[in-house]
């Protein structure tokens, strides 16, 4: 295992080539949460996300004879870039496997530094394997993403900077995925100071590491779904659990819903893009999953930005739904000339806005003389729609909230 000398060697090693983060005080999330946050925010890094400290700091040692066969990884998107990014700078030859259904901005990225990239499997543990068959066949060194020290000491360098940040950290909250991560902080920081508190946060759909600490040793959690790709990780390493179950605290889940209302709320008080792994930390921050935290200062890492715009323009439309800002009803009208500009009107007293109508006469619930009509509309809050509510049903209307 490696300790806080090896960080801080990668320190010096990869300080010219990756940026130092801002540690930045929220105190919109302090006043939300009870507790003085602070955003560790590694978005801002030049492929949007931590990995590169790890993925160079294993770059930079390699011999000569190494860098000349060239490099290979297996990732979903922002360890590929990390490796891409810094192998193509020192003109070092880099292949990465990427799954078949990768976004293909993630691909392009990836290209765009100028690897080569190989499209193969259904999931990450399939590139996975496809990367070590080959990394056999053409003597390339494998660059993993979690499981391996001189990784797990690059990224380790986020807590010797969290630490000159602010000397007076009473807990630290990280994203798991494979362990990585959280593995070089927690060690970084409890070796200097073992009082601050280390809290890991996994997707409720893939909680590879709460499940292997529970059983001491690694197991494989059944595949599942998330919109936190970034830590969808069905096993974590040999090396990682070790340092987790030896610097790590505890480790809490997060459901997608809290996931998805994370990114909402740092995209719009902060005005932060993070993935969904990145915001999983805060969601547990703000749902209350973290309770030693309260009162505490408290370090969250946000721990990459690259999500694809369409998936941010879903979760901002699920997040307005779910705080009340955007809902649908089904309202039952007579069919008369009038009686929708009526119905138009009332909503208009409740400063609702309109944004989509819909009117389903054949294959609606009404009856002979009626029609169904769906109103998307703009509000204000729950309380705001509940108001809507019995006022549209005090004007003779029957509603129905539409999920």
């Amino acid at each position: 295992m490696i300790g806080i000398r090896e960080i801080e060697e990668a320190r010096a090693r990869i300080d010219e080539y990756v940026v130092t983060t801002p540690c930045a005080r929220s105190e919109w999330f302090g006043q939300l949460t009870g507790t003085k946050t602070f955003f560790k925010l590694e978005n801002l890094q030049m492929t949007g996300s931590f990995k590169e400290r790890g993925a160079l700091n294993k770059i930079l040692t390699l011999t000569a004879v190494e860098r000349e066969r060239g490099v290979i990884a297996a990732s979903a998107g922002n360890h590929a870039q990390g490796v891409a990014f810094h192998a193509g700078r020192l003109g070092i030859p880099a292949t990465i496997v990427m799954p078949d259904r990768t976004p293909l901005i993630k691909v392009a990225n990836t290209r765009s530094f100028g690897a080569k990239v190989v499209l193969s499997g259904g999931n990450f543990d399939e590139a996975y394997a496809e990367a070590r068959r080959l990394q056999e066949q053409h003597g390339y060194t494998f660059v993993h993403p979690f499981d391996d020290d001189m990784v797990i000491a690059g990224q380790g360098t986020i807590g010797l900077e969290l630490l000159e940040q602010n000397p007076y950290l009473e807990c630290v909250i990280v994203p798991i995925g494979g362990g990585g991560l959280i593995s070089g902080i927690a060690t970084a920081i409890k070796e200097v100071n073992p009082r601050i508190r280390v809290v890991g946060v996994q997707t409720e759909a893939l909680p590879s590491m709460k499940a292997s600490v529970e059983a001491g040793e690694p197991v494989t959690v059944p595949p599942g779904r998330t919109i936190a790709d970034g830590i969808a990780v069905k096993r974590p390493g040999e090396h990682t659990l070790a340092y987790v179950r030896k610097y790590v605290d505890e480790i809490v889940t997060v459901t997608e819903e809290e996931i998805a209302n994370a990114i909402l709320l740092l995209l719009e008080r902060e005005k932060t893009v993070a993935e969904g792994a990145g915001a999983a930390a805060v969601a547990a921050l703000i749902n209350g999953h973290v309770p030693a935290a309260r009162g505490k200062k408290t370090a969250v890492i946000v721990s990459g930005g690259n999500i694809d715009v369409n998936l941010i323009a879903r979760v901002i439309e699920k997040g307005l739904v779910k705080d009340g800002r955007l809902v649908r009803l089904a309202i039952q009208i007579e069919d008369r000339p009038g009686n929708l500009a009526r119905l138009l009107g009332l909503v208009a007293e409740y400063s609702a806005n309109v944004m989509e109508i819909h009117h389903d006469r054949a294959f609606g619930k009404s009856g002979f003389g009626d029609t169904e009509v769906e109103l998307t509309l703009e509000c204000r809050g729950r309380e705001h729609i509940e108001d809507l509510k019995v006022g549209l049903e005090r004007g003779g209307y029957r509603v129905t909230e539409v999920s």
